[in-house]
């Protein structure tokens, strides 16, 4: 048994839809979560850029006695979780892996579409780690970059002209070519599942980088056995690097509770 905390971090609020599923699997659990709100998005960032940033994150979230990490971002999980793991002594979970082998399980034509920020699908990591899986899976990998700041700023819900607009841009190219399953390569992206799963229709099947890196991270607790008492609470604690004011109110409305005056603002560029 195990009781420190499990920290999580993501370049805004986007890593919160892991959050809500590991306070949902993983009750007993502490968590800890940073959003790098101050630099968000980290989409068009330099891959040398990136690895500082995340280094930054995960040297903030090791301040504290930590049990395991959940890298809760599509783009550092795709330029910089190699270097991270290589760097720490401690077990440092991804969105990829796992994404993958979910998105394979559930295919049927072995078409899968990606979606992600445009550093995540220019380092190739989805595609790579697909055809390592499936070496016969065809593969149509989409970038995105205009829905972190679109969510980031609260336009997710459906009926907003803006992002319905802007969804069907980005997804008809890849339901042209016929994908059958669609992974949600940026933890910010199931926000906007319901406008997706619109304009996508039932056949096609979404698979979220959120949910499944929290199951992995599940796995790998109890695998290690790392998993807190079944009988306790865990408790969560927030931080970003901007003001928390601004992220308390989106967050709130995402968890479904209220963590007004729960979220502490953090000078990152100390660590």
């Amino acid at each position: 048994m195990d009781t420190r905390p499990i920290g999580v971090f993501d370049s805004g609020l986007g890593g919160l839809t892991a959050v809500r599923v590991l306070r949902r699997i993983l009750r007993q659990e502490d968590l800890i979560y940073f959003g790098d709100t101050a630099r968000v998005p980290y989409g068009g960032r330099s891959r040398e850029t990136l690895l500082k940033y995340a280094r930054q994150d995960l040297r903030f979230l090791r301040s504290f006695d930590l049990k395991a990490v959940l890298i809760a971002c599509g783009t550092v999980s795709t330029t910089s979780l190699e270097t991270l793991q290589r760097e720490n002594d401690l077990p440092i979970v991804g969105v990829v892996e796992p994404t993958c082998r979910r998105a394979l399980a559930v295919t049927r034509n072995r078409r899968v579409g990606m979606i992600a920020t445009l550093a995540s699908v220019r380092s190739g990591a989805y595609q790579a780690a697909l055809r390592r899986l499936d070496p016969e899976v065809s593969v149509f990998e989409q970038p995105c970059p205009l829905f972190v700041p679109l969510v980031e700023n609260g336009r997710f819900r459906p009926g907003d002209v803006v992002i319905e607009t802007v969804a069907r841009e980005y997804l008809e190219p890849l339901l042209d070519w016929g994908c059958d399953t669609l992974i949600l390569g940026c933890t910010h992206y199931p926000l906007l599942e319901d406008v997706i799963s619109k304009i996508c229709g039932p056949g096609v099947t979404l698979v979220s980088a959120g949910e499944e890196s929290a199951f992995e991270l599940k796995r790998l607790l109890a695998g290690q056995d790392r998993r807190a008492p079944e009988d306790r609470k865990g408790k969560a604690e927030f931080y970003v690097s901007d003001r928390a004011e601004d992220f308390e109110g989106v967050a709130s409305m995402f968890l479904a509770e209220d963590i007004h005056h729960m979220a502490r603002r953090i000078d990152i560029d100390q660590y």
